[in-house]
């Protein structure tokens, strides 16, 4: 029994010193100032502007045939002479234009955020392969993201430096 008691003793000591002898490192990263600062993020905005500014012509282009449109029509229906046939035609061309443009802006919507995802898709993939990678090298075993924690002490990293260094980014 007492060789018993003095194996638990020493397995109890080994295991309180290994678990003692291990250290449990954290990181945090602001992660939305990451990618400001990649080139990268400046491209795929640009190239969202682009597509915006296309759609937004086309929806000003479908406003413009609106506004006259509609302008022929209450000309139209104002006149004493007016065929109530012409007239009808006419207000349901205008109708027809409000619901294209309707439409074409639901779509557009969805055009911009599918855009959206396809150009900063891979800049956050990349961001993320940076951070596992710099986290992995460190020995992290967690990364949290700066802005949505309310305490990190001094023996948390930032890894914001160090991952900006793997991506070759100078700022």
């Amino acid at each position: 029994m007492k060789n018993f008691i003095k194996v638990i003793v020493i397995c109890a000591a080994v295991f309180a010193g290994s678990l003692s002898a291990q250290t449990l490192k954290f990181g945090h990263i602001d992660f939305q100032q990451l990618l400001a600062s990649m080139p990268e993020r400046d491209a795929a905005k640009s190239a969202l502007e682009k597509t915006q500014a296309d759609l937004e012509t086309r929806l000003q282009a479908m406003q413009k045939e609106y506004s006259e449109k509609g302008k022929e029509y209450v000309a139209l229906a104002q006149a004493k002479d007016a065929n109530e046939a012409v007239v009808k035609a006419k207000q349901d061309e205008v109708q027809s234009i409000q619901e294209r443009i309707q439409t074409f802006q639901q779509t557009a919507q969805e055009s911009l955020q599918k855009e959206e995802a396809k150009q900063f898709q891979p800049v956050v993939e990349k961001a993320r392969k940076a951070i596992t990678d710099v986290a992995k090298e460190e020995g992290l075993i967690y990364v949290f993201e700066a802005n949505q924690v309310l305490f990190h002490s001094e023996q948390s990293i930032d890894l914001t430096p160090l991952v900006k260094a793997k991506l070759g980014i100078k700022k």
